[in-house]
């Protein structure tokens, strides 16, 4: 399994590797072109996505309603103020930037490639 990671490291590392910061033609073609094929795949999970959530909220609406589920609010409510307490601490404390901040950062320093994945994503999402 590692090797099968090192080598799509590597295969990931050649391909960005070449992309020419100066060549924006290349990138706005290298960010469309990537843009589309996850803007089409986008669309084709998010109908199966909704379909399974909305089949399954409407399945666990007609067991509440059946009686076959009971639901425990306050332990619920209990478990959601430790999460929250968790989570604010862990904020609080000095931390790395997430994988977000730093797709942020990614794209904020490649706006020709980022134009061209946004306007991809767009049109693989029409298609």
């Amino acid at each position: 399994m590692a090797e099968v990671v090192d080598r799509a490291k590597n295969f990931i590392s050649r391909f960005v590797g070449d992309i020419d910061k100066n060549d924006a033609t290349k990138q706005i073609l290298i960010g469309a072109g990537s843009g589309w094929f996850s803007g089409y795949l986008a669309m084709r999970v998010a109908k199966t996505t909704a379909f399974a959530v909305g089949g399954g909220i409407i399945l666990l609406q007609v067991a509440s309603d059946s009686g076959f589920i009971k639901v425990n609010w306050t332990k619920v409510n209990k478990n959601l103020e430790k999460i929250t307490e968790t989570v604010e601490d862990g904020l609080s404390i000095g931390h790395n930037k997430t994988w977000s901040e730093k797709a942020v950062d990614f794209l904020k320093n490649n706006t020709p490639f980022t134009s061209g994945f946004i306007g991809g994503f767009l049109i693989g999402m029409a298609t």
